[in-house]
């Protein structure tokens, strides 16, 4: 499967206009392209991996990054998304049917199809399941590591930062210093984060999750040099499996030289 070749010859909806464009638009001149196959709009992956990209934007730029994101929904769960997580509307397409993770043949997820349950009933139940780690390898201990913190990992939640995610009440970061310091990912720092995602997409739900047929397709990672040759790849297996180094998932960057 020559993977470039594929996303060189895709064209989706555009978030920032509505076009029907193609994927790797004024991507050309970069010195390396990072392509993002996301998830549903509404699911923890995709709007987790959304924020590292907004934290680790210097280090991007460092890299000399093209990036271009491609997430199951449509415009309005794209508008959506963009709205809350900062990422660039020009940067993010969207496939309301999934058809490019079937062209890239990433994993679908479990697919379990009880008798009797309509098609949208028989996506939660398989969702529901992989939440509880059930043909989702390693999701459980990720859940895990978001309440136990990591100092694997760095701090998430800058101390004077107020993070707000009911129905707790506002959080500055200096408040998770002290479950044992600062200067690396505390215990409940990560899960305050993933609350606050699930409030806001359990308050939006019909809006970035148009479509519930794919709620247990996962994403992947590609990274191309300037030629199109790829340096780098990750495939989701699992919920909360965004990443091959969940502690930092940025990290495959790091080996690779600034232009």
């Amino acid at each position: 499967m020559n993977i470039y070749s594929i996303l060189n010859q895709t064209e989706r909806e555009r978030v920032s206009d509505g076009a029907i464009a193609p994927l790797l638009t004024n991507t050309k001149s970069a010195p390396r392209l990072l392509v993002l196959i996301w998830s549903q709009l509404g699911d923890f992956d995709s709007l987790e991996y959304a924020w590292w990209i907004q934290r680790e934007a210097e280090l991007l730029e460092q890299k000399g990054l093209a990036i271009r994101a491609v997430g199951i929904g449509d415009g309005a769960s794209g508008n959506q998304f963009c709205d809350y997580t900062g990422f660039p509307k020009e940067w993010l397409f969207v496939d309301p049917d999934a058809e490019l993770h079937q062209q890239l043949e990433l994993k679908p997820g479990l697919s379990l199809a009880v008798p009797g349950l309509s098609s949208s009933q028989n996506a939660w139940l398989n969702l529901m399941l992989m939440c509880a780690g059930i043909g989702s390898p390693g999701t459980l201990a990720e859940v895990f590591r978001g309440y136990k913190g990591d100092r694997l990992a760095p701090q998430l939640i800058g101390d004077e930062e107020e993070v707000k995610a009911a129905p707790l009440p506002p959080l500055k970061g200096s408040f998770f210093n002290m479950a044992g310091g600062k200067g690396f990912q505390r215990p409940f720092e990560l899960a305050t984060l993933r609350l606050r995602n699930m409030v806001e997409v359990l308050s939006k739900w019909k809006t970035y999750v148009p479509n519930q047929a794919y709620l247990t397709q996962r994403g992947g990672t590609f990274l191309f040099d300037s030629q199109g040759e790829l340096l780098y790849e990750w495939r989701d297996k699992a919920i909360l499996g965004f990443a091959e180094n969940m502690s930092y998932p940025l990290s495959f960057l790091k080996a690779i030289k600034s232009p």
